[in-house]
């Protein structure tokens, strides 16, 4: 992890395991999403393990596309204040603050940070607005509907996505926010397909106290590190 700023392989990596590490916090939250979206599809399509695979997959991307909307914004955001800043610090201070959010997500996935859900409140005004878009969308017949549903999906608001988002400034340029975060998906990606092929039975793994904290422990130590590393540079 040679930093938590720019586009590079490590820096992506990071946020594909954070991602892979959610397991217990997205088969939780998520699972019910999946396994509900799963049953409202026709009995001849559940039947159908290929294409249930296939709607399943579709609801993702739509969710991953939204995840790369906002990192791109966030990346943006980033840059602007980082080439109106005078002082030199800011991209540092950016990517110190990404690695302690890096910890608090990890000390919430192992369920000893509960409050950390709070952030979640600052996304609530436009689910809102976005939720009504998924409604219309229902009953899922086709493809594109499951990708749209899975777009307005991607507004939910969650504490780890919302997290990850917070850390996007860091990337500093919009592609590198959104390719950050669509790595962050692409991690949650197979727990949150499996759910859905197992009807959310997944669900169990969020009510396992050891797993929670192993994977909670592993953030943090993520965090840590990168927290020593930028402290060096």
């Amino acid at each position: 992890m040679a930093s938590l700023a720019g586009s590079s392989g490590p820096s992506l990596m990071l946020a594909f395991v954070v991602g892979l590490f959610s397991v217990v916090h997205c088969a939780g939250m998520c699972g019910g999403i999946i396994g509900a979206l799963a049953f409202s599809l026709s009995p001849g399509l559940r039947a159908d393990v290929g294409r249930l695979g296939l709607f399943l997959l579709a609801f993702n991307l739509g969710r991953i596309g939204s995840y790369a909307i906002a990192g791109a914004l966030f990346g943006w955001l980033g840059q602007r204040l980082i080439a109106a800043a005078a002082d030199t610090w800011l991209p540092q201070g950016l990517r110190l603050f990404a690695a302690l959010l890096l910890v608090g997500v990890g000390l919430h996935i192992a369920g000893w940070f509960p409050r950390f859900a709070l952030i979640e409140r600052i996304g609530e005004p436009l689910w809102r607005r976005v939720q009504p878009a998924g409604r219309r969308l229902l009953p899922v017949g086709s493809l594109a509907q499951a990708l749209g549903y899975g777009a307005v999906w991607g507004w939910l608001p969650c504490g780890l996505v919302y997290s990850m988002l917070l850390s996007a400034p860091a990337q500093a340029d919009p592609l590198a926010g959104a390719l950050f975060m669509v790595a962050f998906g692409a991690g949650t990606l197979p727990t949150l397909v499996v759910t859905g092929l197992l009807a959310g039975r997944l669900r169990e793994l969020a009510r396992n106290a050891h797993l929670r904290q192993a994977a909670g422990l592993s953030v943090v130590a993520l965090g840590l590190f990168a927290l020593v590393y930028q402290g060096t540079q």
